[in-house]
């Protein structure tokens, strides 16, 4: 995979690859989306798209229900660390306190798939078992991103001392029992921030990775990346606004035959789905489950439940903002570009998700969740999902079960 000449001369870009038709698509909202201003030709407004978003958020809701259930989820814990409380809780928090803690977490996701099979010559019913997951950061080395690095050396305290690791990708399929050979997807919102070089392995040396001399082996050695179509294509070509946030050099080696670029919503197994959501990108994506315990929506839209709902949070600052400027939610604003989708999004995914039973809160599932901090007065979170769970994830290795270390 060699790349394309960069048009501004700094690199080669990661190649032009055509969207798949592997996934199903799913529900009424392509339609809707005529509305949106990013799709080329149609002159939508945000407000007639937030309108027509709410009015057919509720049959889109009805299609990932009865499209089935996974047979298992479950989380995993990944690192905290610290953010700016400017873009995680956009000019709504009242602290003085210029970080905020999040904590990142992955989705292990099963499902069910029919596939054809023979037996004592003739056909019979057979299933085999596809395992997602759901934004594996590689956590375990720090990200390359521009505004990563300027955070990090406009710190007077040691990265070490800020993060503080919680599992790995590997280490929690070694305790689900699952061989990294068995994963079959991969998965994120979007790809700010992202290097999947590790998980996915390289075409090229990846010198920096420690292969200098031959293509890196990655982690999953048969997984394939699904992202957005649009998401691609915006890694191709960024905007001075997008590029402290991303590292499209890591993608340009990859295998693209291991790439599944997707648009509009579409079901990747019973009651997974993957949500068109642009907004804090332009090709952002939410993951609907459709649990024992109802529908979950995940994504790094918001930072905290109360981003959702947040008349309802007693974080200082939220619940006026919301009062004083008619908002309903509030944004992870660190990229301010469409802020108009993002905040259509966010209200999509409060209309797809249910409600938990002890607070009035939308299960709606942060990517990184905000997470209360010694060192972040006034930002504890008012309520904290913690995880997901649903059904029963199993592997072949060591008789591992849903329990994940």
């Amino acid at each position: 995979m060699g790349g394309t000449k960069d048009a501004t001369g700094g690199g080669r870009r990661p190649v032009g690859i055509e969207p798949t038709d592997r996934f199903a698509p799913i529900g009424p909202m392509d339609e809707v989306r005529g509305l949106d201003p990013g799709r080329p030709g149609t002159p939508g407004l945000p407000g007639a798209a937030l309108a027509a978003i709410e009015e057919a958020a509720p049959d889109l809701r009805a299609a990932i229900v009865a499209s089935g259930r996974p047979t298992g989820v479950v989380t995993g814990d990944l690192v905290s660390y610290p953010y700016p409380t400017s873009f995680g809780l956009w000019r709504a928090a009242r602290s003085p306190a210029p970080l905020l803690w999040l904590t990142a977490r992955m989705l292990v996701v099963q499902w069910d798939e029919p596939v054809a099979a023979r037996g004592r010559g003739r056909a019979r019913a057979a299933t085999r078992t596809r395992t997602l997951l759901w934004c594996p950061g590689d956590h375990e080395h720090a990200s390359s991103t521009p505004v990563a690095v300027r955070l990090r050396n406009r710190s007077v305290v040691p990265d070490r001392f800020l993060q503080t690791p919680r599992g790995s990708v590997l280490g929690h399929l070694r305790a689900l029992g699952i061989d990294p050979a068995e994963v079959d997807y991969v998965a994120f919102d979007h790809l700010q921030v992202r290097d999947v070089r590790r998980l996915l392995g390289t075409t090229r040396p990846a010198p920096d990775l420690g292969a200098p001399d031959a293509p890196l082996e990655g982690w999953l050695p048969n997984a394939t990346l699904v992202t957005s179509a649009r998401e691609w294509q915006e890694l191709r070509q960024l905007h001075p606004l997008q590029v402290p946030w991303y590292q499209p050099e890591t993608f340009r080696d990859l295998d693209p035959s291991r790439i599944a670029l997707v648009a509009g919503d579409v079901e990747l197994g019973p009651g997974v789905v993957l949500v068109s959501a642009p907004g804090h990108t332009a090709g952002s994506v939410s993951l609907a489950l459709n649990t024992d315990e109802g529908v979950w929506v995940s994504s790094s839209n918001g930072v905290a439940a109360e981003a959702y709902a947040p008349r309802a949070s007693r974080i200082p600052g939220l619940r006026r903002f919301a009062v004083d400027w008619s908002q309903e939610v509030v944004l992870n604003g660190n990229t301010p570009e469409f802020a108009a989708w993002h905040y259509d999004a966010m209200v999509l995914e409060r209309s797809l998700a249910d409600t938990t039973p002890d607070a009035p809160f939308p299960r709606c599932f942060p990517v990184a969740e905000l997470t209360a901090s010694r060192l972040a007065p006034g930002l504890a979170p008012t309520f904290t999902h913690g995880a997901v769970t649903s059904g029963t994830v199993r592997g072949r290795l060591d008789g591992g079960t849903a329990a994940v270390a």
